[in-house]
């Protein structure tokens, strides 16, 4: 009998908990939709093109998958150090970082004769560490100078730009390309092809297992516990014995192998190259999704996959309809709003 009832309580205390955030979303698209109207679009076929887009075809999906890869690890890097209490706004750099640490792999390292079989491995473990140091500079700031970690990943997101331009156009140039651009990879380092028409590679794969490996980390193992109890109080973790300063180290230094992780992924998954513009907008949509999260892992991957959806229905609806594909960037940053004035709300 207590079964019986224990099942419908959790029910109910799941609706409580969902409710307000469907209902952030629905008045984010309603308050976007009287943007629409004010400018005189379609607003329904605007909706129907963004929210069916990714579903209606094979090739939508596989874009909308495609796209969920970089999201949902930006997401990671920037929400690993959030539950630290910790902000890393340098995702976009370490990103880049990553893509170098997969071109030097690729180009130079397949030039000297490295087996053909490491170079693949070889290309992505590089890219997660040259990310995981690019973490590890603004970290190290902190804990010797507690110099704030949003000035320094957000400068040095500015360095990493022109370390790209430098290796793009000084180091390993494509000088047929009027872009700053390298000359293609190994095609060894090419991540294999899950499908092939239209090509989904196995990046989705790799970034799926980390996901479910950070969400263990940060729910079922001691460290995980201890970053958030110091992202939650950190004086009172500091007089628990935790080592505040050692674990938001740690954690800037995850998220920059993170956001390695995710560059690696676009150079030897879709780009086969080093080019500037890699990193798209990654940086804004992923602090948007760990904010929409919280810090959850185990919500991130959701909400990732929902922003994916939204930016692919923006690309589709700008060519068909010729609506700017601003709007989602518009109806992205409502939903984070609503969903906070949602949080207000509950406590409240």
């Amino acid at each position: 009998m207590s079964g019986e009832t224990a099942s419908p309580s959790r029910l109910l205390i799941l609706l409580k908990q969902v409710i307000p955030y469907i209902g952030a979303v629905v008045a984010s698209f309603a308050a976007a939709g009287v943007f629409l109207l004010l400018l005189r679009y379609d607003v329904l076929g605007a909706y129907y093109t963004i929210l069916f887009t990714s579903f209606l075809t094979a090739n939508g999906f596989v874009q909308t998958l495609l796209k969920f890869v970089p999201l949902l690890l930006s997401a990671l890097a920037f929400t690993i150090p959030l539950n630290a209490g910790k902000f890393n706004i340098g995702s976009e750099g370490q990103m880049l970082l990553g893509a170098i640490g997969a071109a030097f792999v690729g180009i130079f390292l397949a030039g000297l004769g490295v087996p053909f079989v490491a170079l693949l491995p070889l290309a992505l473990i590089m890219g997660t560490l040259l990310g995981a140091f690019w973490g590890a500079i603004p970290a190290w700031l902190l804990y010797r100078f507690d110099v704030n970690e949003i000035l320094s990943t957000v400068l040095l997101n500015s360095v990493s730009f022109a370390l790209v331009d430098y290796v793009a156009t000084e180091v390993w140039p494509d000088r047929l390309v009027g872009h700053p651009t390298t000359v293609l990879f190994n095609t060894y380092t090419d991540l294999p092809l899950l499908t092939r028409m239209p090509p989904l590679h196995s990046g989705l794969i790799i970034a799926v297992v980390v996901a479910f490996g950070v969400y263990v980390m940060t729910t079922r193992t001691s460290l995980g516990y201890e970053m958030r109890a110091t992202g939650s109080n950190m004086r009172a973790a500091n007089v628990f014995g935790i080592d505040v300063k050692v674990l938001a180290l740690l954690s800037l230094i995850l998220g920059g192998a993170m956001g390695g992780l995710a560059g690696a992924i676009e150079a030897t998954g879709i780009h086969h190259r080093l080019i500037e513009g890699l990193q798209s907008n990654y940086l804004v949509l992923g602090i948007i999704i760990g904010l929409i999260g919280k810090g959850n892992s185990r919500i991130v991957p959701f909400v990732a996959f929902l922003i994916a959806i939204l930016e692919v229905g923006a690309s589709a609806m700008q060519r068909t309809l010729a609506i700017p594909a601003e709007i989602v960037l518009i109806v992205e940053g409502l939903i984070l709003v609503f969903v906070l004035l949602a949080d207000l709300v509950q406590r409240r």
